[in-house]
């Protein structure tokens, strides 16, 4: 059995940045982004070698966070179309329209779902697999059970693959965005640090404040050791504040307990009556002419715990 946790918001992004066509929804509402990433999550749903059977989904339900409090330049809704921020409740309605749990999240990020999921869950389960892009994710992989999916590149990312590609291990993924920045986060890291010399310092010490002042204990071939020590120095408090930034919360409230999280099956009139609102039933159609997984004694249940090893993709690169 594995459990299957999904970055709505990016889901939600990627699909109003893709060559969809737009669609409006009977009321006037552009409605493409929500549409796209439902199509998406369906495509998840269905996929063989996925095999899903337990699965929840979580947005950033405002952007900003508590995150936003310690640092002016964190990610908000700023520079975000207004077009498409219309649609972050239109998201959750259309996951939970699929029969996913939904995790809205306020104060703290999706991110911080995930993370707190895959803390929670990955001792009850064969594999944790988080379906995302992001960084910052890194920090939650452990071995094989918990491991990182970028659907849209096929690649997946477990330890190994992490140290094989940055050279650190999921402690150090925090101090290392400290240091090399993140901008999809509003995180600008220090001057000068690039992500080899990053690498090779917290390959060593692990965290900031195990990386010494005297740069000729640094590790040999880091190049402009002398000026890039004085850098760090003199914004070693930033780093630390950017550190806080990039580490992830893995308490957060989230109610529902693993079996809460099964998936239990397309519903034909609950996605009927969604798909209809948005003037969407073609989708709807699509999913009768294969194979879809429906809910109850005329549908496909999902397959059993146990069911569908864990693929290995082929060349698995870090993220």
């Amino acid at each position: 059995m594995r459990l299957h946790l999904v970055d709505g918001t990016y889901e939600l992004f990627r699909a109003h940045f893709s060559g969809r066509p737009g669609h409006r929804a009977p009321d006037g509402r552009e409605v493409k982004a929500t549409l796209g990433m439902a199509a998406s999550l369906l495509a998840l749903l269905h996929e063989a070698g996925e095999a899903v059977t337990h699965v929840a989904v979580a947005f950033d339900r405002p952007i900003r966070s508590f995150r936003n409090d310690l640092w002016a330049g964190y990610k908000s809704e700023e520079g975000v179309e207004p077009e498409l921020l219309a649609q972050l409740e239109a998201a959750e309605e259309a996951a939970r329209a699929l029969g996913l749990v939904v995790w809205s999240m306020d104060a703290l990020e999706a991110d911080d779902a995930l993370a707190t999921a895959a803390a929670r869950f990955r001792d009850e389960v064969e594999q944790v697999r988080i379906l995302t892009p992001d960084k910052d994710l890194g920090q939650c992989l452990r071995g094989r059970r918990v491991v990182q999916v970028d659907r849209m590149r096929g690649r997946e990312t477990d330890e190994a693959a992490l140290l094989a590609r940055r050279g650190i291990q999921p402690e150090s993924v925090p101090d290392w965005l400290a240091l090399v920045g993140d901008t999809a986060d509003g995180i600008p890291g220090l001057p000068g640090f690039g992500e080899r010399t990053a690498s090779a310092l917290l390959a060593v010490y692990g965290h900031l404040e195990d990386v010494p002042a005297d740069p000729a204990r640094w590790p040999a071939g880091v190049r402009g050791a002398a000026k890039l020590a004085r850098a760090l120095e003199e914004g070693r408090e930033a780093a630390l504040l950017y550190r806080r930034l990039a580490t992830l919360v893995t308490d957060a409230p989230l109610a529902e307990g693993l079996e809460a999280l099964r998936w239990p099956g397309l519903s034909r009139e609950r996605l009927g009556a969604w798909a209809a609102s948005l003037g969407a039933e073609r989708l709807v159609q699509g999913l009768e002419a294969r194979p879809a997984r429906w809910a109850g004694p005329g549908g496909a249940p999902p397959p059993a715990a146990g069911q569908g090893e864990a693929r290995d993709v082929a060349g698995r690169e870090g993220t």
